[in-house]
C-alpha cells in the first residue's frame, strides 16, 4: 500500500492524501492550497498530481475549505466516485463550496479584465458555481461510529473529532491478501471543552497514524482567560469610541464567538449599546445550519436550548448580507464589534474593515485562530509596523490581540493527551497539517514520551506502508520547495534599472506629461521595494529572536 502526501505537508492547507492499495485508489480530503502565489498554484495540478478520473472515492473529514475546497475542481476534471462525509459536513460543504466558487469566478473575471486591457487572453476560474453544484451529487452521508465498506477489502468508521460541527477522524482498515492494516487519520482534532461541539472521541489501536500538528509547538490559554481577553479588547475600543475588528472563519469560529458574546452579555461585560455585526453571508448561512443541527451539540449547550435559551442570539446582534450594508459599517460612527471573513485576513470583507481601522490607535484587531505563514494576519500577529491590504501600505496603530483559546484545534498537550489513548507500541506516526518548526518540536515530544517512530513528510512525498516492516519514503524536494534563482532575479532587476539610468538624459527631454507618468511608475516601484525591504528586515529580526 502506498500513500502520497498531496497537501497539509509541512503546511496547514491543502489537506489531501491519496492511497493506492490492492483493491482501490482513493483520497482522504481534497483541500484547497492557500497562502502565497506559489503555494496556490498547486491547486491547478490536478491532472498530474491527483489524477481525479482514477480516484474511486473520497473520504472527507470536515467542511473547512482547506480540507474540501478542491472537490468541484476534481469533479470537473473527471472524478465520478462517491464522497463520504457526515450529515452536518454535507450541509456546510454545500454552502462553503458555492461561496468558494463565486470567489473563484469573481477573481477570474477581475484578472481577465486586466489581462484583456493589456491584450492578453482571459483567465479561467479554478472552478465555477456549476462545478460546485455538480459535486453535490457525489456526496454520500455516513453517521458517526457506523462501519461501511466503500470498496471490497476496505472498511471505514467516522468518529467525532470535536473540531467543528460534523468533523470526523477516520479509522480505516485495508485488507491486502491475508493481511489487514489499520490506519487512522486524525483530520483536525478539536480543543477539549470548547463551546458548542462535543469533545473528540478517542481510539486505541492503529498501525499507522496521520496526526495533525497545527499547534505542535504550543498550548492554548484556557477558555475563561480567552473570554477575559476578548472583554478587554471590547473595553479598550468601546472607551475610545472605535471598532473591534475580528477576522474569523465563517464555520465554527464565528459561532463560538457568538456564544462567547452571549456569555459576556450575561456577565454584563458586553455594552448594551455596542452592536455586534456578523458581516459574512457565508457565516450567516453557517449559523443557520448550526441552529438546525443542535442534536450534534455538546450536552451543556443542549441543556441551554431545552431551557429556552439560544447562545447564538444577542439583543444587539446584526447580520449584514449585502455589500452596501457591509460598507455602511465603515462609515458609521461609534464603537462596534465586526466579525468578518476570512480568518487569516487574506480574503473577503475583513480586508476592507482592516483597511478602515488598523491605522486608528483606539481600534482593536482581534485574532482568534491560526495565522499561516505568508498571510496578512500572520504579519500583523508577528508585530509588523505596516501591512499591505488592498494594494495600500497601512500603518498598524490599532491594538492587536491574539487569543489562542478560541482555536478549534487541539493545543500541544491536548494532542499528546489524545495520542496517549493508543495502545499500539509499534505504531508509526506521520505528522501532517502543521508548520515544520512546530512539527519538529512535537515529533521530539512524541518520541520521548511514547517511544514511537515519527516521520514528517513534505509535499508530494510518497511512502510504502508495510506493517511491522521497512520504511521507504520517496521525497520530492524540488516539488515541495522549487528553487528560486535569486542571483539571476536580482541581476535582471539591476540590469533594467541600469538601462533606465542610461536613458535619463533622453527622459529629461521628454514632454512633461510623459515625465510625470514615468515618475509615478518609478515612485510606485520604489514603494514596493521599500515594502520588500521592510519585510526582509522584519523577518530577519523575527529569525534572530527565534535563534
Amino acid at each position: 500500500m502506498k500513500i502520497t502526501f498531496l497537501g497539509a505537508a509541512r503546511t496547514v492547507t491543502g489537506s489531501c492524501y491519496v492511497l493506492e492499495c490492492e483493491h482501490s485508489r482513493f483520497a482522504i480530503d481534497c483541500g484547497m492550497h492557500q497562502g502565497n502565489r506559489d503555494i496556490e498554484m498547486r491547486n491547478w495540478d490536478e491532472n498530474e498530481v491527483y489524477q481525479p478520473e482514477a480516484l474511486d472515492f473520497i473520504l472527507l473529514t470536515h467542511a473547512h475549505i482547506d480540507h474540501s475546497g478542491l472537490l468541484p475542481r476534481l469533479v470537473a476534471k473527471g472524478f465520478a466516485g462517491p464522497v463520504y462525509m457526515t450529515a452536518p459536513t454535507r450541509e456546510l460543504v454545500e454552502i462553503m463550496l458555492e461561496d468558494s466558487a463565486r470567489i473563484q469566478e469573481t477573481e477570474a473575471q477581475w484578472r481577465s479584465t486586466k489581462k484583456m486591457r493589456a491584450g492578453d487572453l482571459p483567465v479561467e476560474p479554478l472552478y465555477t458555481v456549476e462545478d460546485a453544484q455538480k459535486a453535490f451529487s457525489r456526496m454520500v452521508v455516513q453517521e458517526y461510529n457506523q462501519s461501511f465498506s466503500p470498496k471490497p477489502g476496505i472498511r471505514v468508521v467516522f468518529n467525532d473529532a470535536g473540531h467543528i460541527l460534523g468533523s470526523a477522524f477516520i479509522e480505516l482498515w485495508v485488507k491486502e491478501g491475508d493481511k489487514e492494516t489499520k490506519l487512522v487519520f486524525s483530520g483536525d482534532l478539536g480543543r477539549p471543552d470548547q463551546l458548542l461541539v462535543r469533545d473528540a472521541q478517542t481510539v486505541e489501536t492503529a498501525d499507522f497514524l496521520f496526526l495533525e500538528s497545527t499547534y505542535g509547538a504550543r498550548n492554548h490559554k484556557n477558555e475563561a482567560e480567552s473570554r477575559d481577553e476578548l472583554a478587554s479588547a471590547i473595553k479598550y475600543s468601546y472607551e475610545r469610541g472605535e471598532k473591534v475588528i475580528i477576522p474569523a472563519f465563517a464555520v465554527e469560529r464565528t459561532q463560538e464567538l457568538l456564544y462567547s458574546f452571549y456569555l459576556l452579555h450575561k456577565d454584563g461585560r458586553l455594552p448594551a449599546d455596542m452592536p455586534v455585526f456578523v458581516d459574512s453571508p457565508l457565516a450567516i448561512k453557517a449559523t443557520e445550519i448550526f441552529r438546525r443541527n443542535w442534536d450534534y451539540y455538546d450536552q451543556q449547550t443542549k441543556e441551554l436550548i431545552k431551557k429556552g435559551e439560544n447562545p447564538l442570539e444577542l439583543p444587539n446582534l446584526r447580520y449584514t448580507l449585502t455589500a452596501e450594508e457591509s460598507r455602511s459599517i465603515n462609515v458609521s460612527q461609534g464603537p462596534a464589534i465586526v466579525i468578518a471573513g476570512s480568518g487569516m485576513a487574506n480574503a473577503g470583507r475583513i480586508k476592507h474593515h482592516i483597511r478602515h481601522n488598523i491605522w486608528k490607535p483606539g481600534a482593536s484587531i482581534v485574532f482568534v485562530g491560526f495565522q499561516a505563514e505568508g498571510t496578512p494576519g500572520r504579519r500583523i500577529v508577528d508585530g509588523a509596523q505596516t501591512v499591505r491590504i488592498l494594494g495600500e501600505e497601512l500603518s498598524i496603530k490599532a491594538k492587536v490581540f491574539t487569543i489562542g483559546g478560541f482555536s478549534a484545534h487541539a493545543g500541544q498537550q491536548q494532542i499528546l493527551d489524545w495520542l496517549s489513548h493508543f495502545r499500539s507500541p509499534g505504531m508509526s506516526v506521520y505528522l501532517v497539517h502543521g508548520e515544520h518548526t512546530g512539527q519538529k518540536v512535537l515529533a521530539d515530544l512524541i518520541r520521548d514520551k511514547f517511544n514511537l517512530t515519527v516521520h514528517i513528510p513534505d509535499y508530494m512525498d510518497d511512502c510504502l506502508l508495510e506493517k511491522g516492516g521497512r520504511f521507504e519514503l520517496t521525497a520530492h524536494p524540488s516539488l515541495a520547495a522549487p528553487r528560486i534563482d535569486w542571483d539571476y532575479l536580482l541581476e535582471e532587476t539591476a540590469a533594467k534599472l541600469s538601462q533606465v539610468q542610461e536613458r535619463v538624459d533622453y527622459l529629461k527631454r521628454m514632454g512633461l506629461t510623459n515625465q510625470v507618468e514615468i515618475r509615478g511608475n518609478l515612485v510606485a516601484i520604489n514603494s514596493r521595494f521599500t515594502t520588500i525591504l521592510s519585510e526582509l528586515i522584519f523577518e530577519q529580526k523575527q529569525a534572530e529572536k527565534r535563534d
